[in-house]
Formats: structure tokens, sequence, C-alpha cells
């Protein structure tokens, strides 16, 4: 302890009761008071000894089951619950998800076409999306990962932005500098999706302290898959929310697959809901293609971690029909056999679709009317973001600095000297002016 202290150099003589116990040697009788106000914390003062050896065997560690609210037929398993959905919001959320897979089959052609340069498709977690994203409050911040659609056209995101940003045009929010389907809105609190693997999380968890310290009865929702649970930056964060007692839901979809890697070789153990308890977390593990579990989930989860102020995870346990993106040939790692057998026997957006008709407010006539609609709005926006004209070409120099530095104006002046000198060479005319952009805006 001389020594610590001699190298720390701010280390008190003697070192207050709360921190005593990790530099000691002695075995506590009684446990520190700190232990009373967290019992989920464990040091090396406070543990408790035995004269038998034990191995703990995760074989021998009961699996978690996967809550869930209907079978695969759309039938209630307790049909007398209140689930706190109406008829009329189930409607609402089942509409969502069919905007969903039209966009999905519509902007992957387009993407096949050459129209845009790239698309993530949602098939298969429509549910995941939808009932979380009903579970929450306006107030309430997301962080998505990039297959999360159902997310933001839930909150409010634009149909025809959608569109806009996936063609990176002068009316996109992120002024054309992201990769399509890289969503982002301030005033939804929908923050702008980031490529690289699992960068959202301890970014989440910083947003999350600061809705905590603020006081605003409010939550952070981050989405990954089980996939980014193997970075850095997943244990990083969540070991930040527990120590820091963060009021943010990681969101987990377990959809079997990270790109063409399954989960067999991603991880050992039961999932990744096992992981909260080493993490002194809270967690629910739901059936992902069930809509209305899943919604009870999320709301579940948003009332322990805003009262709490504490972080949970959900596993939500689904499949991913889709191909990783449409960079991927998804025939190259799984048959067909199995993804016809997901298709017929276990379809969240079917699922929906059933309970709906047993309740005598869905029928294939408004089935076909739903589509068509969709459809056409779909088309109208896709055909209106291509229209549209590029961001000026001087967004390549804004909003890098508050100020623009010296040597990013000298940049500038040289770009618009050899557009100036070479303007047949660049087809400026896909580009909006300055006067155009500032107007769209």
């Amino acid at each position: 302890v001389g020594t610590m202290r001699r190298l720390l150099g701010g280390l008190p003589r003697r070192l207050p009761r709360r921190f005593r116990a990790g530099f000691s040697t002695r075995v506590h009788e009684e446990s520190p008071p700190i232990l009373e106000r967290d019992p989920t914390l464990k040091r090396t003062g406070d543990v408790r000894y035995s004269d038998e050896l034990i191995t703990l065997d995760p074989t021998q560690i009961p699996d978690v089951p996967a809550y869930r609210v209907m079978d695969e037929s759309g039938n209630l398993l307790h049909p007398q619950r209140n689930y706190g959905l109406s008829t009329d919001k189930l409607v609402e959320m089942y509409e969502i998800m069919g905007e969903v897979m039209v966009v999905d089959h519509v902007f992957m052609q387009a993407q096949r076409h050459g129209r845009i340069s790239f698309y993530m498709q949602n098939t298969g977690e429509e549910a995941i999306q939808v009932g979380s994203a009903a579970a929450l409050e306006d107030k309430d911040h997301v962080f998505a990962q990039y297959r999360e659609l159902g997310v933001y056209l839930s909150r409010g995101f634009d149909m025809q932005q959608v569109a806009h940003q996936c063609f990176s045009n002068v009316h996109d929010f992120g002024k054309g500098r992201q990769m399509p389907i890289h969503l982002g809105a301030s005033h939804l609190n929908l923050h702008t999706i980031s490529s690289p693997l699992a960068t959202q999380l301890p970014q989440a968890v910083g947003a999350s302290y600061v809705l905590k310290r603020r006081g605003e009865g409010a939550c952070v929702i981050c989405y990954f898959g089980e996939g980014a649970a193997s970075e850095g930056d997943f244990h990083a964060a969540l070991n930040f929310a527990s120590t820091m007692d963060c009021p943010v839901i990681f969101f987990c979809r377990n959809n079997g697959f990270a790109i063409s890697t399954p989960t067999h070789e991603q991880y050992r153990g039961d999932g990744i809901l096992s992981r909260a308890h080493g993490y002194g977390m809270a967690g629910i593990r739901v059936d992902g293609n069930d809509m209305i579990a899943v919604y009870e989930a999320t709301k579940e989860a948003r009332e322990y971690a805003v009262s709490e102020n504490r972080p949970i995870i959900i596993e939500a346990m689904t499949y991913r029909r889709g191909h990783h993106s449409s960079s991927d040939d998804a025939s190259a790692y799984r048959c067909d056999k199995e993804l016809k057998w997901w298709q017929t026997n276990n379809d969240p957006v079917a699922r929906v679709r059933m309970h709906l008709e047993s309740l005598g407010a869905w029928d294939s006539d408004k089935e076909a009317e739903l589509r068509q609609l969709h459809k056409k709005k779909v088309m109208k926006c896709l055909n209106a973001a291509e229209k549209a004209q590029k961001p000026p070409m001087s967004d390549l120099f804004n909003d890098v600095y508050a100020e623009m530095p010296p040597r990013l104006i000298r940049q500038k002046a040289r770009l618009d000297e050899h557009l100036a000198k070479y303007p047949d060479d660049y087809k400026l005319g896909k580009f909006a002016s300055e006067d155009v952009y500032k107007s769209s805006k």
C-alpha cells in the first residue's frame, strides 16, 4: 500500500472505508457499506470463501427461454390478457411492416438496376423494428445499426427522405455524405447510422448518461446484431453503462448470421443475453418474430431503464431472410430449404396478419389495397429522389469545422479554379448551386 501511495501520489495515508477492501488482504466478515447500495458489485475483499473447489460448468446452467405472446399462426397464448395495444394500433403497426416490405423490394431492385449504389434489407426482422419502436417515447433517443428501417418509419421519418438519403441528393439530411440507408434525423432523436460495426454502442452510453444528468426521464435504445457483440466496443459500452448507471436499452437482433458467419461460429454459451449477468445488468430474451411480445419486452425494459437509471439487454431471437446487404449472396452459405422453412413457418408479418384476421380487422382485399398503396408511394418517392440534384460542391468543405480553417479555404479555392477551367469534364449541372441548396433547407 505504501508503494501504491508513492506511485499515485495523491492517495491519503488512510483510505476511506469504502475504498479499503481493494487494498487490504484481510478477509471481511461483513460487507462494506457500498455493497448495501449496489448488490451487483463484487470486489476482491467482498468475496465469500469456501473449502469446496467449485468449477462452473456452462452446460449445467439452464438456457433462458424467449418470451412470446403469439404462436406461429397468430393465436394469442393468453387471449384474456390485455397487452396494451388497441386493434387500431395493431393495424397501424402492421401497415408500417407492410411498407418496410415494399421498400425492401423496390429499393433492392433499384440497386440491381444501378439506380442506387447500395441497400440493406429488413426481411424477417420487421416485428423487431415496429414492435420495439411502439414502446418508446418521442423523447427517447435511438442509435440504430443499419437494419432498423421500421424503427425510423414508426418514429415519423418520411419515406421521401429515405429515398433522398439513398440517392445522396440535395434534400438529404446528411448532405449526401453517407452510404445509402445510413439514416438520421436530429429532430426525431434518430442519431445518424455509422458504417463501422458497434461504434454506436459506446456513443449510446454517453448519450444516456447525458439524459440521466439532465433528469429528462428518457432513455436510449441501441440496436445491434449478435456479430457486433464480438467487437471490443460492445464490452466497453456494457461496462461503462453498468458502472455509470446509464438508462440505456441494448437491443440485440440475434438473426442467425453475422454476414456469412453463423451463430455457432460467432460465440459459445447461451447467446448474448448470458453476458448481462457478467456486467451486473438485467436482461430479457424475446421471440423477435412476435411483434406484440417485442413491444411488451421493450416497454418493460424502458420502464426499468428510466425508473432505475440502469442498463438492460434485450436479445430478440429472429432470422434474417434477406441477404446481409446488396453486396452479399446469402445462397453461398445457407440452403434454400432453410430459407423457405422460415418463410413458411415463422414469418413475423404473416403472424400479425393472421392475428388481425382473427379479430375481424383485416382481410385479403385490405391486404391487396395496402400493397398497391405502398408500392405507388414508394415508387413516387424513388423517382422524385432520382431526379433531384446532388448537393453543391462546396459541401465537400462545409461542416468539417465550425469555422473553415485556412488550409480548407485554400483547397476550396483551388477546386473552384479547377472546375472553372474544366467545367465540361465534371457535369456540374448535376450539382445544386449554393442558393438552391439553402432554399431547399
